[in-house]
């Protein structure tokens, strides 16, 4: 097995070899991050496609006293951030203030037994604005002061936003939950 060191030196060297290396040892957990903020699988493979040529044309400036996964995990997500702001103008968006308060359903999510599909897939269901929210909170652990700055929206509207999704997800796994008890 090659190490990140082989790997980070040959693609600083522009080894085409040592390039996809790195492709292969980390597309498939990038492409996992990519799907998170994509609106489909092919709009995630343009984002792992533009964060791997960024990858390659700055590798050379990766400090070896950090992560070298979380470094590139930082530019994947800066790269969906960066898609999603370039195509926000083709996305429905929902406007803060015209949204109503979800009501709030007590439920507890630990009680029940979600997969990994189902959770993804209710996570996608949120409006693009929630989603982004929710996982540079969730998922990622950016501050809310950094999602604003990232997002160019206040920390209010990063918090709120979160909440919002937050009960929004609590609501349909709850439905989610009552339509197994009903089947079974």
């Amino acid at each position: 097995m090659i190490s990140d060191d082989e790997i980070i030196n040959g693609c600083i060297k522009n080894d085409r070899k040592m390039q996809k290396e790195l492709y292969q040892k980390y597309s498939p957990r990038m492409y996992a991050i990519c799907l998170r903020y994509a609106k489909s699988k092919e709009e995630a493979q343009d984002v792992l496609q533009e964060g791997f040529l960024k990858i390659y044309s700055k590798i050379n400036q990766f400090s070896r006293e950090h992560s070298f996964e979380g470094w590139l995990k930082r530019i994947f997500v800066n790269t969906a951030i960066t898609h999603y702001k370039l195509n926000l103008k083709h996305y429905y968006q929902d406007d803060i203030d015209n949204v109503r308060e979800t009501e709030s359903i007590h439920f507890n999510v630990y009680d029940s037994e979600f997969s990994s599909e189902e959770l993804m897939e209710v996570v996608d269901s949120l409006s693009e604005g929630y989603k982004m929210v929710f996982n540079l909170f969730a998922i990622e652990g950016f501050k809310h002061k950094e999602i604003a700055d990232m997002l160019g929206i206040d920390e209010a509207t990063s918090k709120s936003q979160f909440h919002r999704a937050r009960k929004l997800i609590q609501k349909k796994l709850f439905y989610l939950s009552e339509e197994r008890i009903a089947h079974d």
